[in-house]
């Protein structure tokens, strides 16, 4: 799988980290080993940019995610195929309060803009609650092969 990291923020970010979620939650969710996903590291400015841009929304946000193939879940057998992009605001997710380190910020929101990459949504609340148990459960499980 070809993970793209680009860090154009002055975050200082446990990349290799973050790859290795990114990587995980692509193979538990059953695509293609061979697909590709890039992901952004921003500043606030840039993600309100986008946030803007893509959202009509104003000011940072913490994640951003852009499908690309509109792949699925388990379809590996389909082929491989670009995943999306995902773009990161540490500036932004060290703000938030959370019971866990930034570090842990991090790969949660990458999980979760895999997820997104791969259609699933929390607009309803019965689809939050899918979402963001699978997000739970993919990151207990890349965390105890760490």
């Amino acid at each position: 799988m070809a993970i793209e990291l680009s860090n154009e923020s002055n975050s200082t970010c446990d990349e290799p980290s973050l790859i290795s979620v990114a990587q995980f939650a692509v193979a538990a969710m059953g695509v293609h080993p061979d697909s590709d996903l890039s992901i952004t590291i921003v500043d606030e400015d840039r993600m309100s940019e986008l946030h803007v841009e893509w959202m009509d929304l104003p000011g940072p946000t913490d994640v951003l995610s852009f499908p690309m193939d509109e792949l699925l879940p388990n379809s590996h057998e389909s082929g491989p195929g670009i995943i999306g992009d995902i773009v990161l605001c540490p500036e932004f997710a060290s703000k938030q309060k959370v019971p866990h380190s930034l570090a842990d910020e991090l790969a949660l929101l990458t999980v979760h803009g895999v997820l997104h990459c791969l259609g699933f949504d929390h607009a309803e609340k019965v689809e939050e609650i899918a979402m963001f148990a699978l997000q739970e459960k993919i990151l207990a499980e890349w965390k105890s092969t760490q």
